[in-house]
């Protein structure tokens, strides 16, 4: 398996030690956001050129570490227009040089009408909410195949991809082959259907297939009538169940830890491949 990790969830620091500290833990792939990461690096735009990404690009591989997704996360829906181009702009820049990253996708939720945070607003599940964001993504689709570069885009309970189905129409009306999924299936969930958490990954696995390149990877308990993070193999999650079906659906993919504390990230990390050694006998 190629078993990653959201480098940022390591702390932000040099690529050289980033790569060394994921290495450490046993990861052999990143999903790396650069103005959440990379020391001395923020704000949006993000600049790029040459050198810079080749040196960034050649910590991690010096260490045997593929760059699984780079992370644009933006929201296409903000009211802030200026915001939203931002967004494009900073995600189009990582399309052009996703290669020379070597680099396999780049990355984003679907975005809400709430502005920030990015949670549920009625407008979120209308067609107009739902055309608003698709023809963003459509457009960045065209970049894409330029560059001869990827998308994975991710759903999440609270946004335009609110379930699996959802995504799976926006991949049909953008109509590229560049476009790929994410499966984070604690972001499909709420208090109103964690239980039935399996049915919605066999949805989410028969709907979007072995175009889902990756998949995050949580965990969660339920306190105070909520579901609440908790780090991989403290929660309620069956792994057991889970690892085969998403092994299934594509054992290529990238399953990359996101949201783990570093503090925990060792202890998860061996939990997950003592499930995969039990499950792949």
């Amino acid at each position: 398996m190629k078993i990653g990790v959201r480098v940022h969830d390591l702390g932000r620091n040099t690529p050289e030690n980033l790569a060394k500290e994921a290495k450490q833990i046993g990861f052999n792939c990143v999903q790396l956001v650069v103005n959440k990461a990379i020391l001395n690096e923020g704000g949006l735009p993000t600049y790029l050129c040459e050198e810079k990404v080749k040196t960034i690009r050649d910590a991690f591989l010096n260490e045997g570490i593929e760059i699984a997704m780079l992370g644009a996360y933006f929201n296409p829906v903000h009211s802030n227009l200026d915001k939203v181009k931002v967004g494009v702009t900073n995600f189009s820049n990582f399309l052009k040089y996703e290669n020379l990253f070597n680099g396999h996708y780049v990355g984003s939720e679907t975005g809400s009408f709430s502005d920030d945070p990015w949670i549920y607003h009625p407008k979120n599940r209308t067609k107009e909410g739902f055309l608003q964001a698709a023809n963003v993504f459509k457009e960045l689709a065209k970049v894409a195949e330029e560059n001869h570069a990827n998308i994975a885009l991710e759903g999440a309970f609270g946004h335009i991809c609110y379930e699996p189905k959802v995504l799976k129409e926006m991949y049909d009306y953008i109509g590229s082959d560049s476009i790929y999924f994410t499966i984070d299936l604690f972001n499909y969930l709420d208090i109103s259907n964690y239980d039935k958490y399996l049915d919605i990954l066999d949805d989410a696995i028969n709907l979007l297939g072995d175009r889902t390149v990756i998949f995050h990877l949580k965990d969660f308990i339920v306190e105070n009538n909520a579901i609440k993070r908790v780090d991989i193999g403290k929660g309620m999650l069956d792994y057991k169940k889970i690892l085969p079906k998403l092994l299934a659906c594509n054992k290529d993919a990238y399953f990359i830890f996101e949201g783990n504390s570093k503090e925990g990230m060792q202890e998860s990390y061996n939990f997950l491949k003592k499930i995969e050694n039990e499950v792949t006998k």
